[in-house]
């Protein structure tokens, strides 16, 4: 069965002023598609042509860097447009909220490492917030498509959040000002379903 683009749930306009209407356009339609069209190209007529996409990322040193690169891309895009909204929680909620205050010691010292990571990612990558296998909460960031799910990850775990930093992400509204649309896109994470992705990984 071939990977599909997923559909957003929201308007491509939602997101503004934060992400702006052509930006989601050309991220969701074109780089997103991308993604999911060499994947199923790097895939195809292999023994791997019919697995899940979550046992390709985890056992990705198995694959060749195409399916790496591309696996990857369709992965943290589809986890990156979930958890994305507008809404009415400025920080986390419930389990999620304790357990980053008594990770972080609080949300403020959280959004300062999860920036520092996003900001200190040299060239093109992504910044997460991952839950451990000893069920701790770490902040890592990745290069290029990889992420903390894959078996190479530096820190291994899943993922609850993650932001993209490449630069066709932001690029159109804020150019080389990475920190401005860093600092904007803690306006529109979707706590709520952050909430549900660690409650179903604990």
């Amino acid at each position: 069965m071939a990977f599909e683009l997923p559909k957003l749930t929201y308007p491509q306009d939602a997101l503004a002023p934060f992400i702006d209407e052509r930006t989601m356009q050309i991220h969701h339609s074109l780089h997103h598609a991308a993604y999911v069209n060499n994947l199923n190209n790097a895939l195809k007529d292999t023994a791997h042509a019919n697995a899940a996409l979550d046992d390709i990322v985890r056992n990705i040193s198995k694959h060749p860097m195409p399916v790496r690169n591309n696996g990857g891309g369709h992965y943290n895009h589809s986890l990156f447009w979930e958890i994305l909204a507008k809404n009415d929680n400025s920080e986390p909620i419930g389990e999620l909220g304790a357990a980053v205050n008594k990770q972080f010691g609080s949300f403020t010292a959280f959004k300062e490492a999860f920036a520092n990571a996003a900001m200190t990612r040299f060239g093109s990558g992504w910044a997460w917030l991952v839950l451990q296998e000893d069920k701790t909460l770490a902040v890592s960031s990745t290069p290029n498509q990889d992420c903390p799910l894959m078996d190479i990850a530096d820190v291994k775990g899943f993922p609850v959040i993650g932001l993209d930093v490449w630069e066709h992400a932001y690029y159109l509204n804020y150019q080389n000002r990475r920190a401005d649309y860093v600092n904007a896109w803690w306006s529109i994470v979707n706590w709520a379903e952050a909430e549900k992705r660690f409650k179903a990984a604990r």
